[in-house]
């Protein structure tokens, strides 16, 4: 049973320096603007859909900085040190959505080839602009009600 996701349901939101380089980036990935609030002061917001994965982008503009937690560290600190964003790829094949990618996107943002993992199921590695690491996963049949 498909069921729609609110905002509400958004489970992860990235502070990013620039919305079009964001678009840019994930639209390759095959993911389409749903929402976009243009950048404001601290204001800016970008929802980005893909099948089910959903992902969100806050400021979008140099205020990202100035946030009040994240202004403690160093502006040349990636911004997602430390997080991986899981994509699982569910209404195609794997093999074919990385050849497809393989052909648009800058080989410099490829971490890890596409390779079957020691536990069965296939993926690949990635890291956007702003320095967060993707995996990008066949479908691997995790249900959540």
């Amino acid at each position: 049973m498909k069921s729609d996701l609110a905002l509400t349901d958004v489970i992860i939101e990235l502070h990013v320096l620039d919305f079009e380089i964001v678009k840019d980036f994930y639209g390759k990935l095959g993911f389409e603007k749903v929402w976009e609030y243009e950048p404001k002061g601290t204001s800016g917001y970008l929802v980005m859909k893909m099948d089910t994965s959903i992902l969100a982008f806050y400021c979008g503009n140099d205020e990202v900085y100035n946030h009040e937690y994240f202004k403690q560290f160093p502006k040349t600190t990636p911004r997602g040190y430390g997080v991986e964003i899981a994509i699982h790829i569910t209404n195609r094949s794997l093999d074919d959505y990385y050849s497809e990618l393989m052909s648009k996107l800058d080989k410099k943002y490829l971490v890890q080839k596409l390779e079957t993992k020691p536990w069965g199921t296939k993926d690949f590695r990635l890291v956007d602009p702003f320095g967060y690491y993707i995996s990008i996963r066949e479908n691997d049949k995790i249900l959540i009600p």
